[in-house]
């Protein structure tokens, strides 16, 4: 049902509230204003005030909620959010015949009287009578105006709209103290201006500006004689007068107000009678708000702005504050999305994986050095229609900015690993005995103080992908075959908490808000994680170790009435997460998996490139994240219900034995960021000598069942969306809990239905 607003029709009660009011007012008018030495005479009642002197005569006229347009960075228009769709226009881009077409049908003594109309209350007290009934009303045009404010005040809270429309002596009486100061104040043009841009007409649309727009496609300075005199006839009862459900109730009003039009010399009654001949001619514009009306696949990224705006203190110092000013709108946002970016992820995304298929994909790009978030999509499409396959769930970004729980990002978390390791000085040749299997060494320096201890009775074992894969390995031949026995014995060498703490100043962050956990496992992905921060991450190698956080907002105006301000906008701030010579170092490995190791199906042909593949075990997950000089992205694909695992399954058309990381996200990478750089200038990587070690032949094996083309991806034990650990605990006493059943020994990790509880920690 739709809601009620001023200038609604009125229920037979009310229409008897409205005739006792009316005598009331009349008599309320002539003891406070005819004659101001009575003037408290009558007025002690419920509902209303014991001096009209008494009441305040300062109109608090809140600024009008409009339409909140988000842009892209080029500035052409990605949605239009509002609270309340209204354009606010002046008075001179208001065609004259719906200034006249209001004022004659609403109040057609407007520019005779002041801020009652005595004439009108004793007519229409004569005309009532003489009917029985409320057949006439004697509010002005400035009472309705002053009327509309308290109803703009009340926004959309049922308990205070019917506060600012109840039907009392009071009110009445203080909605005409207030009426005489805007007399006073604004003078007749600014009142009719004000009150065509506040009040209701119907189909969601408020002010003449979007009437115009939703009934006619057109401005409300074009409007003719008949669009002018529907429009205005709508305002009295929008929902009983609403011509695109009712046409011809509509049409009797409209042809009510083109007869008054005639009666007081505003048309001819030939205009009228051509007129009321013509047909309504509505051209319905539907209303369009929301992000689900974003443009390229940006509804996503489109909501992630307003969760940005809700969340950023920058914009209001609580959570209502913020909440006020998004409702309020007017905004111009300005956003740092890329259209070529966006239409490259969208694209890419479209071609690789299906709307209709069993799993998902999201992708992300970022600009190193700056933060600026230029492309996200996913192959869901944005929306509340679930049996359709829509979804609000915005799989880029964190559970707080509207994103799920994370996913597990395998072994793209290595390189944090190798950075931390680079940074402490250990050299890039450094060589392990890197086994196929292995129990984890025990203990491991955590941080704190505390070490990690391995479970004696039940140690916690690892493996790599294939049996091939035996050292010792150096970390650059390591980090091009995702070496899994290689990494954990690196972290078990530098420790738990340098690894960690460069996480942290990279950015890498739980997507649930909790912290990374203390144990070895981390160094194999285990900690559930958004894309968007894997490609902010990577983006801090791309930078030359310089960590810059994620923005989504360049700038925002905000239209108060007919003046425009500038708001501050969250910036984003840069640090140094690690040396140039540690991020060259990273760059150098980085470009080696996907010029000769498991990524190389995502490498460009056009330009250097970087990245990691990840692939979690059981395949609940696949990753690629990776890079250039210019922009950094991030791949995921799997199941966000971490119920299907990507063995035996076909995505975008194509048929997979298993999912790799290199074989699904690795072409979406390439792809998508092909694309965004096409016809930028092509940089280079600063990279270093990393002299190789001694040259075995590893068993490279074939295309197909091992990771990407044999080189021995990084499964390393989904864990669902749990908190996932190696059996051991720190010797605090802390306990992990293990299981999983997938391609490492069932006591290393936590999964999600998968595996039973492991043994707790012990103390050292």
């Amino acid at each position: 049902m739709p809601k009620k607003r001023s200038g609604g029709g009125l229920s037979p009660t009310q229409q008897a509230a409205k005739f006792l009011g009316v005598s009331v007012l009349a008599g309320a008018v002539l003891a406070g204003i005819a004659l101001p030495a009575v003037g408290a005479l009558g007025l002690a009642a419920k509902g209303s005030v014991e001096s009209f002197d008494a009441l305040p005569a300062n109109l608090k006229t809140p600024p009008l909620s409009q339409r909140t347009a988000i842009l892209d960075a080029e500035g052409g228009t990605i949605a239009t959010v509002y609270s309340r769709d209204r354009t606010v226009v002046a008075l001179k881009d208001i065609s004259p015949y719906m200034q006249k077409a209001i004022v004659a049908i609403e109040d057609s003594r407007f520019y005779e009287h002041g801020a009652v109309d005595l004439k009108g209350v004793l007519r229409a007290l004569n005309k009532n009578a003489r009917s029985g009934e409320v057949s006439e009303g004697a509010s002005t045009l400035t009472q309705q105006y002053v009327k509309n404010v308290f109803v703009e005040e009340a926004g959309d809270d049922p308990t205070k709209v019917a506060q600012a429309t109840q039907q009392t002596i009071g009110r009445k009486i203080r909605e005409l103290k207030l009426a005489i100061q805007v007399e006073e104040e604004l003078g007749k043009k600014k009142i009719l201006e004000n009150y065509l841009n506040i009040t209701f007409f119907g189909q969601q649309a408020y002010g003449v500006e979007a009437a115009a727009q939703r009934y006619f496609s057109k401005s409300a300075k074009d409007l003719n004689i008949q669009e002018s005199a529907l429009l205005a006839g709508i305002v009295q009862s929008p929902s009983r007068y609403d011509p695109v459900n009712d046409e011809a109730e509509a049409t009797k009003r409209r042809n009510v107000v083109l007869t008054r039009m005639a009666q007081v010399g505003d048309i001819s009654q030939a205009e009228a009678d051509k007129a009321k001949e013509a047909p309504l001619g509505l051209k319905v514009s539907r209303p369009k708000n929301g992000c689900i009306t974003a443009v390229k696949g940006a509804g996503f990224f489109c909501d992630y702005v307003r969760a940005v705006f809700l969340s950023d203190p920058v914009f209001g110092k609580t959570k209502e504050d913020r909440a006020k000013i998004w409702n309020q709108g007017g905004l111009t946002i300005r956003t740092t999305l890329d259209p070529q970016a966006q239409k490259s992820v969208q694209q890419s995304i479209k071609d690789h994986v299906y709307t209709s298929d069993e799993v998902a994909t999201a992708a992300t790009i970022v600009e190193p050095g700056t933060g600026k978030i230029v492309g996200m999509g996913q192959s869901r499409p944005y929306g509340i229609d679930v049996k359709q396959g829509e979804t609000t769930l915005n799989l880029s970004v964190n559970n707080a900015m509207g994103g799920g729980a994370g996913y597990q990002p395998g072994s793209t978390f290595k390189p944090i690993v190798a950075a931390a390791a680079i940074e402490g000085g250990m050299p890039a040749t450094k060589s392990y005995s890197s086994p196929y299997e292995m129990e984890y060494p025990s203990p491991v320096a955590a941080c704190d103080g505390k070490r990690w201890i391995n479970d004696r009775d039940n140690p916690a074992e690892l493996a790599n992908e294939n049996e091939t894969e035996v050292g010792p390995y150096d970390m650059k031949e390591a980090t091009a075959k995702s070496v899994n026995t290689y990494y954990v014995q690196l972290i078990s060498d530098i420790g738990i908490c340098p690894v960690t703490q460069m996480a942290d100043k990279m950015g890498v962050q739980r997507a649930n808000g909790n912290k990374l956990e203390q144990t070895p496992s981390i160094a194999l992905g285990v900690t559930e994680v958004s894309p968007l921060t894997m490609a902010n991450a990577y983006a801090t190698f791309a930078s030359r170790g310089m960590y810059c956080t994620p923005i989504a907002i360049e700038s925002i105006s905000q239209r108060v009435g007919n003046k425009s301000k500038s708001l501050e906008v969250p910036k984003s701030t840069c640090s140094r997460a690690m040396s140039e010579t540690t991020a060259d170092t990273v760059n150098t490995l980085l470009k080696g998996v996907v010029e000769d190791g498991t990524g190389r199906e995502a490498g460009l042909d056009s330009r250097p490139s970087a990245g990691k593949t990840g692939t979690t075990d059981e395949r609940y997950a696949a990753w690629f994240v990776g890079y250039t000089p210019d922009l950094a992205g991030a791949v995921w694909v799997g199941d966000p219900k971490h119920e299907r695992k990507m063995v035996d399954i076909t995505i975008g058309g194509v048929p997979h034995g298993k999912v790799f990381g290199g074989a699904v996200p690795g072409p979406i990478w390439g792809d998508m960021m092909s694309g965004a750089l096409e016809g930028e200038p092509v940089s280079e990587f600063n990279l270093v000598d990393i002299p190789d070690g001694k040259e075995k032949d590893k068993g490279r094996g074939d295309d197909g069942d091992r990771d990407d083309g044999g080189n021995g991806d990084e499964d390393n034990g989904d864990g669902g969306n749990g908190d996932g650990g190696v059996i051991g605990g720190l010797i605090d006493g802390g306990t992990d809990n293990g299981g999983t059943d997938g391609g490492f020994p069932g006591n290393l990790f936590q999964g999600q239905g998968n595996g039973g509880n492991g043994v707790g920690g012990r103390r050292d």
